[in-house]
């Protein structure tokens, strides 16, 4: 019989290669990319909630409403822990990229998460992706 495979495959590789492109430069609380990473439902939901906010004058009631209500459904999944560690590491990722406005950052990890976590991610994600077309489409963003 095969040998499992080993544990820690040591750090990953340098350069553009994976397919969720990282905030370079920005260690988000000295946590580099371990999966133990405690990273809070604040640090992810203060500003998905102010993107949201800034939608309101342009977007659509509906939309807004329906974006807030995926935004709750992500929020309690992460108090009661019925989120992976890689998935919140991604989206505190995604929030930074959204921060920063690299629209096209946070679209590919919005991606990556909807392809390598779709069940644990599909019942709010849809409200995610429609905020970041949103906030793209913002006039002058701040």
């Amino acid at each position: 019989p095969a040998a499992p495979p080993p544990r820690a495959l040591g750090p990953p590789p340098q350069g553009p290669v994976g397919a969720a492109p990282r905030a370079e430069g920005r260690p988000s609380a000295a946590c580099p990319e371990q999966e133990e990473c405690s990273v809070s439902a604040g640090t992810v939901l203060a500003p998905l909630r102010a993107a949201l906010d800034a939608c309101r004058a342009t977007a659509q009631k509906q939309v807004c409403n329906d974006i807030g209500r995926r935004l709750t459904v992500l929020e309690d999944a992460w108090a009661q822990g019925k989120l992976s560690a890689p998935v919140r590491k991604r989206m505190s990722l995604l929030v930074q990229e959204l921060q920063q406005q690299h629209w096209d950052a946070a679209d590919e990890i919005h991606r990556s998460l909807m392809v390598d976590h779709v069940n644990e991610v599909s019942q709010w994600m849809v409200g995610v992706k429609r905020l970041i077309a949103e906030t793209r489409d913002l006039p002058a963003a701040e």
